[in-house]
């Protein structure tokens, strides 16, 4: 099998492996790259494995010239830089230590003994610079399968890090086959080794979860995580149960099917401004709130309010509330604080604005300055 793909093809991606080849070193595309280009996806990531040690790469790239970052050196990687495009290069390894979290490595000789210590058999898969795929541990019928399996025994390869709980259900989602589902020995592991999932720090969770749901249908997949007790670990109280219809609702975003999900999202590491928006679709879309005043708060997002509404009742999107909230959204609230002074002041103008903008909502709109200035002046 062949990858003919641009990005192998590339006058960049073929110097740079030309360097490790032509001074008698291997170099492999390997991982992501060659998985996505398999499996016709985009690849957006250029992953290069080697016998080089770091120190090596480095001499070879900056004797032609090119910029390095020793983005990894403790675990044997570097970028190189050529036209522009990132090439993160690692040395073949082992892992001699781990701990659950990180492990201590060591530098190998072979693709074969760098493929054992990988998660999964398609992503254990590797490329010449010709693009002819070297499958030393078999991957290739399990990527032809969309079959998502753990490398060797599932519990060991848990063990090693237990981010690879989260990656399981992750990568089914993106590239599983909806119809064999979930792989059994996979399932069983990581409902096994659910506990060390409180080893990891709150990024790492929370970027699996937001790859996780960014997924085109990760419901199954969810459902699986709540079954399993892994769900109630990373978010306590969430109910997967709205999920697949809100997927089926319409196309939504990672924060959006969080928000339908429910539960306590600290242990997910949001920013600031995603826990508000977080805070607000779960809100507006449980509270019975408006469609017109959804659009005023929300803009854009009360779409993703409604339909996480419809989900979580199991109805479809009611007619005209997605106009409404559009109208909402587009409307502009015609009182300003300086409408009201000198008459108010402080806390008292607050209140008014308040209770202005609260007339204005129920009547859609269709109330003016002069009316609102009177309804709460009177």
């Amino acid at each position: 099998m062949r990858i003919t793909d641009d990005w192998l093809t590339a006058a960049h991606t073929q110097a740079v492996m030309g360097l490790l080849t032509g001074a008698g070193h291997q170099a492999l595309a390997v991982g992501g790259c060659v998985r996505n280009a398999l499996l016709g996806v985009p690849v957006a990531d250029i992953d290069i494995a080697t016998d080089a040690r770091p120190e090596m790469v480095m001499a070879l790239a900056e004797g032609a010239g090119l910029r390095v970052v020793p983005t990894g050196l403790d675990h044997g990687t570097v970028t190189v830089m050529a036209e522009g495009i990132p090439h993160e290069i690692t040395t073949f390894r082992r892992d001699e230590e781990t701990d659950g979290r990180r492990a201590k490595v060591a530098f190998a000789q072979d693709a074969a003994e760098d493929a054992r210590r990988r998660d999964f058999t398609m992503n254990a898969l590797y490329a010449d610079p010709a693009g002819y795929v070297v499958d030393p541990l078999g991957g290739l019928p399990d990527l032809e399968a969309r079959h998502v399996r753990f490398i060797g025994d599932a519990g060991a390869r848990i063990r090693e890090d237990y981010l690879r709980i989260l990656r399981f259900f992750r990568f089914t989602a993106w590239y599983g086959d909806v119809a064999l589902g979930l792989d059994a020995e996979g399932l069983a592991a990581c409902a096994e080794h659910a506990d060390g999932l409180g080893q990891l720090s709150r990024e790492r969770v929370g970027h699996e979860v937001r790859k996780l749901l960014a997924a085109p249908d990760p419901a199954p997949e969810v459902a699986a995580m709540a079954q399993a007790g892994i769900l109630a670990r990373i978010l306590p109280g969430a109910d997967a149960t709205a999920l697949a219809p809100l997927v089926h609702l319409g196309e939504t975003d990672w924060i959006a099917r969080l928000a339908a999900l429910g539960g306590d999202a600290d242990g997910l590491r949001l920013s600031n401004a995603e826990a508000r928006m977080l805070d607000d679709l779960a809100t507006a879309a449980r509270d019975g709130t408006a469609p017109f005043a959804l659009g005023d708060m929300l803009g854009a997002r009360a779409r993703d309010a409604l339909l996480i509404r419809a989900a979580l009742m199991g109805q479809a999107l009611a007619e005209g509330d997605l106009e409404e909230a559009r109208k909402g959204a587009d409307e502009t609230f015609p009182l300003k604080a300086a409408d009201l002074m000198p008459g108010l002041q402080g806390p008292v103008l607050g209140q008014a604005l308040t209770q202005a903008r609260t007339i204005w909502r129920e009547a859609k709109g269709q109330i003016d300055r002069d009316a609102l200035i009177e309804a709460v002046t009177a």
